[in-house]
């Protein structure tokens, strides 16, 4: 079955609103953007001027909403400050105003690789509150002390002016830290720069090698972007980790884990980031069966994280694939409230019991939340939220985290099916990724699309490998139906 090609952007606004997003801004924010152009508000305190560091960014190349900046110095004894400038979104974006109240409605900004829906307008998310290339922009600023065995021995947070002197993407600085492309013309035109990107490379190693220690599970993820002309998709491109993506996920790791242990040590509601203990744990020791290792009977984040290690180094080609089932079946995170003097599950996958988002205030409501009572706590003066309108602002966020994601998977699908309408009855090899009386659902392994098995289903789970044949496409609903060989 081959349905008529769809509009693609056209379809993934009807995604968004099908899951219950509002992907339009309302009028009310148009006034309240005008208002802010022309009487932009003022920090409360003057800030700390570290415009002259060597600030730096990286993200896709194509980004612009730019939520963080770095800078590492070595002091005399060899440990390495770690400076992390977050985007100060909350100066910008007053709490219950329009444009507030529908950051706090969607909650999140949704990439469906046709088409961006920003949780904040994009005056504010790629320009004003955006921390762009040669601005000068207010942050809060993180500031970490690692050691060279990995470990923080310090962390504070405070309001600073700052300047993203370099704007650069993870493909090129990964492929020259990795040795496998030239110095990008942002980094070799900053003098110093190299010194300090290298230096960053550096803390993030040591950031790396503690939670390695501790037991953080290192997955190897496969992304797939559509390349579109004249809006039909010819291709489906695959973005991989590498030394840069290393280098941001470390330190955005360490920066919400600071941020939670701040707003603890001043006992003080916060949202809190976690990941529960896998429930399938039994299904993740038989796939570590299927491969000769033994996993302990009860959940352990240290014991999967060697196994993994150990996969990563003996088959780093079909390790993604591994990944994925995995990460299926540890399950989603979620979001929580902590109150003070209390105890909650941690990050199961991170291997850390105290875990935020803070780093992202641009995209996600919760970040700007967190921010919120960052500076509440700054400020000496009672929470923004209290207790009830923080537990639903939890459940709020995880629920439209969720429809983002399928959102995302579904505007993939789709893409693939446009991709694959015209190679009906070619067979693939792929790896199972879910297994329930809802359904057995398939990815291939040299294209990243994914699909059901509606015939010949019976006897797989998963993270097993399948061979099967292309029966159908559906376009619109982003169907693709494979028979198991």
């Amino acid at each position: 079955m081959i349905n008529p090609q769809v509009d693609l952007k056209t379809r993934a606004r009807q995604a968004m609103i099908e899951a219950g997003f509002q992907p339009d801004f309302p009028p009310e924010i148009n006034r309240e953007l005008q208002a802010t152009a022309s009487a932009p508000p003022k920090p409360v305190d003057p800030p700390r001027d570290l415009r002259a560091l060597l600030w730096s960014s990286i993200d896709n190349k194509e980004s612009r909403d730019l939520d963080q900046i770095e800078y590492v110095e070595q002091t005399a004894d060899g440990t390495l400050r770690l400076l992390i400038g977050i985007a100060d979104v909350d100066a910008m974006v007053a709490k219950d105003s329009a444009i507030d109240r529908h950051a706090a409605a969607n909650s999140t900004t949704v990439y469906t690789g046709i088409s961006i829906f920003p949780m904040l307008p994009a005056e504010l998310s790629t320009d004003r509150t955006s921390l762009l290339n040669n601005c000068d922009r207010t942050a809060l600023v993180i500031e970490l002390h690692i050691q060279d065995s990995g470990e923080v021995s310090c962390h504070e947070v405070y309001p600073a002016l700052t300047r993203n002197q370099a704007k650069l993407a993870y493909e090129s600085v990964g492929a020259w830290l990795e040795g496998r492309g030239a110095i990008p013309p942002a980094i070799a035109s900053v003098p110093g720069m190299e010194a300090q990107i290298r230096l960053q490379r550096e803390a993030s190693e040591r950031l790396r090698g503690l939670r390695k220690a501790h037991g953080v599970l290192a997955f190897s993820s496969v992304e797939a972007t559509p390349v579109v002309e004249n809006g039909q998709v010819k291709d489906l491109v695959i973005s991989r980790q590498n030394a840069a993506t290393h280098i941001i996920e470390s330190f955005m790791v360490a920066a919400n884990v600071a941020m939670a242990l701040h707003l603890k040590d001043h006992g003080t509601l916060s949202l809190r980031r976690v990941v529960r203990t896998p429930k399938r744990w039994d299904r993740i020791q038989a796939i570590a069966a299927q491969k000769g290792a033994r996993l302990p009977d009860t959940p352990d984040p240290k014991a999967l994280a060697d196994f993994l290690d150990r996969q990563r180094q003996a088959d780093p080609e079909h390790f993604p694939d591994l990944s994925l089932a995995v990460v299926k079946l540890l399950g989603p995170g979620e979001y929580i409230v902590e109150l003070a003097g209390q105890e909650h599950v941690g990050h199961f996958g991170l291997a850390v019991n105290d875990y935020t988002h803070s780093t992202a205030p641009n995209r996600r409501f919760a970040d700007l939340v967190t921010q919120r009572l960052l500076k509440a706590v700054a400020a000496g003066t009672a929470t923004p939220y209290p207790e009830p309108e923080l537990t639903r602002i939890a459940a709020h966020c995880t629920e439209r985290e969720d429809a983002a994601r399928k959102v995302e998977r579904l505007m993939r699908k789709i893409a693939a099916c446009d991709l694959l309408r015209q190679r009906l009855g070619e067979v693939f090899d792929g790896i199972i990724t879910g297994a329930s009386p809802k359904g057995t659902y398939v990815r291939l392994l040299k294209l990243p699309a994914e699909g059901m098995i509606v015939r010949n289903a019976r006897g797989v789970d998963v993270g097993d490998k399948a061979r099967v044949r292309l029966v159908s496409v559906d376009m619109d609903k982003g169907f693709i139906d494979f028979e198991r060989i």
